[in-house]
């Protein structure tokens, strides 16, 4: 998995300029990221690793929300769902984990990893449909990297109290 964008701070231009010239390169890392994963038969460790990426980006776009417009939350949105269906997705393996660790071979066991296991192939069918659809579906990077390279604006001044 390929090492996180290092986000290099200009100190000299504003926070929109850097947003302009850092997140472009952030969003198609991500897409990157995620396509690789779902190429293949992604674990559960490889997905929650996915997580995590969608949380970085997300949580980095969210503090740039004074310079975009109502663009940034509907892909902040986007992303949110997706971090949902991960964090269900990483809940099952966990729970396997549990189980396995501290739970005697049983038919309850049994059941239960059976029951963890459908969930787990329902919630990765359910993150590749929403990939599909939100992201993956024609010109939807592009629409994301030029929306972050165009759309900045310096935030407003907040009003004195």
């Amino acid at each position: 998995m390929p090492k996180a964008h290092q986000v290099v701070w200009n100190e000299r231009a504003g926070p929109a300029a850097n947003a302009r010239r850092e997140l472009p390169g952030m969003a198609a890392e991500f897409f990157a990221q995620v396509r690789t994963a779902l190429a293949a038969r992604p674990s559960p460790e490889q997905l929650h690793r996915v997580r995590l990426a969608a949380k970085r980006i997300r949580y980095t776009l969210e503090l740039f929300r004074p310079c975009y417009g109502a663009g940034l939350e509907s892909r902040i949105e986007s992303l949110r769902q997706v971090q949902q269906v991960l964090g269900e997705i990483n809940d099952c393996a966990a729970t396997g984990r549990v189980l396995a660790k501290g739970m005697p071979i049983s038919p309850q066991r049994t059941k239960a990893e059976r029951f963890l296991a459908l969930r787990l192939r329902k919630k990765t069918a359910e993150l590749r449909k929403l990939w599909a659809e939100h992201f993956d579906a024609p010109g939807q990077e592009l629409r994301w990297t030029g929306y972050l390279a165009r759309n900045a604006h310096p935030p407003r001044a907040q009003a004195a109290e």
